[in-house]
Parts: C-alpha cells; sequence; structure tokens
C-alpha cells in the first residue's frame, strides 16, 4: 500500500506546486503564499516519511496516520471559514488535497496497516 500512499502525497505536492504557479499569474496575498508553500513543503516531507515507514519506521508510520487525520480537518475549517483570505480557486484546490490526504487516512488506518506496526513490539 505504501506506493499509492506515496502516489497520493506526490499528487499533493504536484498540486501545491500548481497552485503556486497559479497565485504568480493571477496574484495571491501573504495567506496563499505562506499555504501554498507550506502544504509543497509538507508534502516533500510526507514523501520522505512514506519512504521511511515502507522500510518498517514506526515513527513515520505513527506522523503520517497523524497528519492525514489531521490535515482534512484543518481544510474543512479553511473550506467553511467565511473570510479566511483564501480566494475560491485555492479553496477549490485545498478540498482536492484535502480528499487526497483522507485517501492516505483510509489506507493508513486500516486494521492490517496499523498491525503491521505494533507499539513497542517487533514490525511484522
Amino acid at each position: 500500500m505504501w506506493p499509492v500512499v506515496r502516489a497520493l502525497f506526490v499528487a499533493v505536492l504536484v498540486i501545491s506546486i500548481a497552485a503556486l504557479g497559479v497565485a504568480a499569474v493571477v496574484g495571491g496575498n501573504w495567506v496563499v503564499w505562506l499555504r501554498g508553500a507550506a502544504v509543497a513543503a509538507a508534502s516533500v516531507w510526507l514523501v520522505a516519511l512514506t519512504g521511511q515507514a515502507a522500510r518498517g519506521k514506526r515513527a513515520a508510520y505513527v506522523r503520517i496516520r497523524f497528519v492525514s487525520i489531521a490535515a482534512p480537518i484543518g481544510i474543512v475549517l479553511i473550506l467553511l471559514a467565511p473570510d479566511s483570505g483564501y480566494p475560491m480557486w485555492m479553496k477549490a484546490e485545498q478540498g482536492v488535497v484535502g480528499v487526497l490526504v483522507a485517501a492516505v487516512a483510509l489506507i493508513v488506518n486500516r486494521r492490517a496497516m496499523r498491525a503491521a506496526y505494533p507499539k513497542g513490539g517487533k514490525l511484522r
């Protein structure tokens, strides 16, 4: 399943870089630039974590689980905020990112995946 998770995080990275490109063309306020850069940087980090988790590192797996649950919640808050400073095109981009990261959450929180990374035990 790790190749699928990696592909989802790479897709988030590509979409985030594209959003920065849109911001450069149409103009974006500091909120757009900050969010776009943060999501792109986080995506690079998550791709690296995916490789570590695939090699059996529980800490990387736990971080991916946490981010994949927390990020979509944060994105929903951005989408629902009436005056968040994000233009509609960026809210749409963040909605797509949220769906991709939620898909990761569904994958990494499956029983079989959790069982492969037991607390304090040997990896299976």
